[in-house]
């Protein structure tokens, strides 16, 4: 079973119909406990980093959450919940991430032919192989939508980048975690094979 985190700052109902169109099973839930028990975890997320910050606070889903990406068990963050890994955020002021991944999330700084939100399809070019991405060829469609991005201090970490006007970071990985800037549930069948990938990891391994 695949917890989903209701911070009340995502589009929950989403992810989990994406979940089980490719054969898994996902409860949303916002209980610190269910949370730290999960065989599986996804942090999704829209909506601004503070906000985001102070609701996880509010629900003591913090360490829960930190606990359980130690563990390493199987983690999918996706779009802000790609950025809440990370250790600052700026976003109307600074205000402090789950701290679990080194770097920062800044906001685009390009020339007025690029519109702010980056919104739309866009292709992915692949950095380092990893387990979820075993279906998805390079220069895969994905579909997002931001204003902000991370850059993470170990380039190592970077499994996909994007370009929109110099590129960007569009997928981390680390051991058991993964995280995406774009949106798997709205990225259509590349997007499904990604969750799909994600559902037949063995937590065990």
């Amino acid at each position: 079973m695949i917890t989903i985190v209701d911070y009340q700052m995502g589009n929950l109902r989403s992810v989990q119909k994406g979940i089980e169109r490719v054969g898994g099973q996902a409860k949303i839930s916002s209980d610190p406990k269910e949370i730290a028990s999960s065989e599986k975890l996804i942090l999704p997320g829209v909506g601004a980093f503070g906000d985001a910050m102070t609701e996880i606070h509010r629900r003591d889903l913090k360490m829960p959450i930190i606990d359980f990406i130690n563990s390493n068990r199987p983690f999918l963050g996706i779009c802000l919940g790609l950025q809440l890994l990370f250790e600052n955020g700026f976003e109307n002021g600074e205000h402090q991430g789950l701290g679990v991944l080194a770097g920062d999330v800044v906001r685009f700084n390009l020339p007025p032919s690029y519109k702010v939100p980056h919104m739309g399809w866009n292709t992915v070019t692949k950095c380092a192989d990893a387990p979820i991405l075993c279906d998805t060829p390079d220069n895969s469609h994905f579909y997002f939508v931001h204003s902000y991005y991370v850059r993470p201090d170990d380039a190592s970490i970077i499994a996909l980048e994007c370009d929109y006007g110099g590129k960007f970071c569009a997928m981390v990985r680390r051991d058991n975690l993964y995280a995406t800037q774009f949106h798997p549930e709205k990225s259509q069948s590349n997007g499904l094979s990604v969750l799909k990938a994600f559902v037949e990891i063995d937590p065990d391994e």
